[in-house]
């Protein structure tokens, strides 16, 4: 990666040129789709997403309660209503009966335009049962797959069902350019729009630059590209040992279980495992579980934020009240996870865990 991130130093091209395109043609074909646009991160995909669809004040955008707060940030950023619905308790996923409920429920003066499902930690959404929900109430659909890239459904890539996919290339991703995003459609029209509201609006022409519209300035550096393009062939082997290292975690956790303390994530086979979150008993107090396993050299965090307990969501209640996004982020636990882990660290994390819970006094919740 270092060389070909110095290649692009010593060419003088640093922002968005060959190595962008190169990139967006790799991305194309590993997503099964016509047209891949690299933005500088996850969050400006979603929000370009929202702006090309045409979403903005007066509309109302069906968003997951339990995710990371960009995906309600962005349909604030446009001037849009956040509709917040309830998640699975196994897949951390919105289900087609919490997004009927949802629907059914919503009373507000704006109007339902959107939808933004998310595909949680890698697990995906199940796009086959929410397309036809959105199809039937006329609804965009712009799939959050931040955590998802190689995630898959029954052949298809997950962010590749809806209008428009997005993806991150964040750090804490499988695969990063330090910060990064990724929009993908097959309409090529949409594509073209995309474009260009990343780069200012401008059209080169053969008779100089044409600003067409208002655009921002959101584009991939070819610094970035390169170092996407190094990592990418390393890929497909990355998915799939974070899919056996999920596989290690669900069986050495199964005493755990089976004793009541915690609960375990969906092993989805399309599942692309960003991140692996258990779900603790409601009588284990996360906070004081946490600094023990740091002080034992073992980090662990939550998982997601729940948009609903967040101030700046708070004028925001759902309808209905959702019982499962609380729960999850209230005592959610995200365990150590990376590609590079095998069976030793696994052991280590585990093992911990059930020595620490043996001892159930010192983790009572209050």
């Amino acid at each position: 990666m270092i060389e070909a991130v110095n290649a692009v130093l010593r060419s003088g091209q640093l922002v968005y040129g060959v190595q962008g395109q190169r990139f967006e043609a790799v991305l194309q074909d590993f997503l099964g789709v016509r047209n891949a646009i690299v933005v500088s991160s996850g969050t400006a995909a979603l929000h370009l997403a929202l702006v090309a669809l045409g979403i903005g004040p007066g509309d109302a955008v069906l968003i997951p309660d339990f995710t990371f707060p960009a995906t309600g940030n962005v349909v604030r950023l446009v001037g849009a209503h956040p509709v917040l619905v309830d998640v699975d308790p196994l897949t951390y996923c919105v289900t087609p009966e919490s997004v009927t409920a949802a629907i059914e429920a919503w009373r507000g003066p704006q109007k339902l335009r959107a939808f933004i499902p998310v595909h949680e930690f890698g697990h995906p959404a199940d796009m086959h049962a929410l397309l036809p929900i959105a199809q039937h109430h006329n609804l965009k659909v712009v799939e959050d797959a931040a955590c998802a890239i190689g995630a898959t459904d029954q052949g298809k890539a997950c962010g590749t069902h809806g209008d428009i996919g997005c993806w991150s290339m964040h750090p804490r991703k499988t695969l990063t350019t330090g910060e990064g995003g990724i929009l993908s459609t097959d309409n090529d029209a949409l594509a073209a729009k995309l474009r260009l509201l990343r780069n200012h609006g401008m059209v080169r022409q053969t008779q100089g630059i044409c600003f067409g519209k208002p655009g921002y300035n959101l584009r991939l550096t070819d610094i970035q590209s390169a170092m996407g393009l190094a990592q990418f062939p390393h890929l497909p082997n990355w998915i799939n040992q974070r899919r056996i290292l999920a596989t290690e975690y669900c069986q050495a956790l199964a005493p755990l279980v089976s004793g009541g303390v915690l609960t375990l994530p969906t092993n989805h086979p399309g599942h692309s495992w960003q991140t692996f979150m258990v779900v603790l008993s409601t009588s284990i107090d996360r906070a004081t579980l946490i600094r023990e396993l740091a002080e034992e050299g073992v980090e662990a965090n939550l998982g997601a934020q729940c948009l609903s307990m967040q101030p700046a969501f708070e004028d925001t209640p759902p309808m209905p009240v959702t019982r499962h996004a609380p729960h999850l982020f209230k005592h959610g636990l995200a365990l150590p996870f990376c590609e590079s882990y095998g069976p030793q660290h696994v052991a280590q994390v585990t093992n911990l865990l059930a020595r620490l819970l043996l001892k159930p006094c010192d983790f009572q919740a209050i």
